[in-house]
């Protein structure tokens, strides 16, 4: 099953909902792509960044983020955790977890329970590789302004800030692994 399939199974391609979470996966995965390809010592697996990134917000189906067109119950801090439920339904554990794992530059148990998150308290932090890519290339990417306009680093930083020193520090981290340059 590839992401077009998968989606298809939540969002109806006729939705506006459709084309913010296409357009903005879309970027997500070019930049995903485009660090694969300056890092070829990272051994990420191409094919499979490519569909993660495409599918890593099916969550936010579930969510209410009017703004976004998502009329769900959830609250969208919930939307890597609802994909993540959704996926592992269909049997597709791998890209099951870069839903769970790819919000902020991923959270801690001891984070999710000092803030009173309404998520099973656990760690959700990026473990594989893949997992890192797309969850960093995600951070420069919007979905409820410019779908397609590139945060600076200093935004995307600022962003993943909020939810914490740590989360900060693994952005900084994974900025040293996949920084290309003359793109980000």
């Amino acid at each position: 099953m590839n992401w077009e399939e998968i989606l298809q199974r939540f969002i109806s391609p006729e939705s506006k909902l459709w084309h913010i979470v296409t357009t903005h996966s879309r970027a997500v995965a070019d930049l995903a792509l485009a660090i694969v390809d300056a890092h070829p010592e990272l051994h990420a697996d191409r094919e499979f960044v490519f569909q993660a990134a495409m599918i890593h917000d099916v969550g936010v189906v579930f969510t209410n983020a009017p703004d976004i067109e998502c009329h769900g119950s959830l609250p969208y801090i919930c939307h890597g955790h609802a994909g993540y439920e959704a996926l592992e339904a269909l049997g597709l554990h791998d890209l099951a977890l870069v839903c769970l794992r790819h919000t902020g530059s991923g959270m801690t148990k001891d984070y999710v329970v000092a803030n009173n998150l309404p998520l099973p308290p656990m760690d959700y932090l990026p473990i594989s590789i893949e997992e890192k890519i797309v969850c960093y290339a995600d951070k420069f990417f919007s979905k409820s302004r410019d779908l397609t306009e590139q945060k600076s680093f200093e935004r995307a930083l600022r962003s993943v800030s909020k939810y914490g020193d740590e989360s900060r520090e693994r952005f900084e981290e994974m900025d040293r692994l996949f920084r290309i340059p003359s793109i980000i």
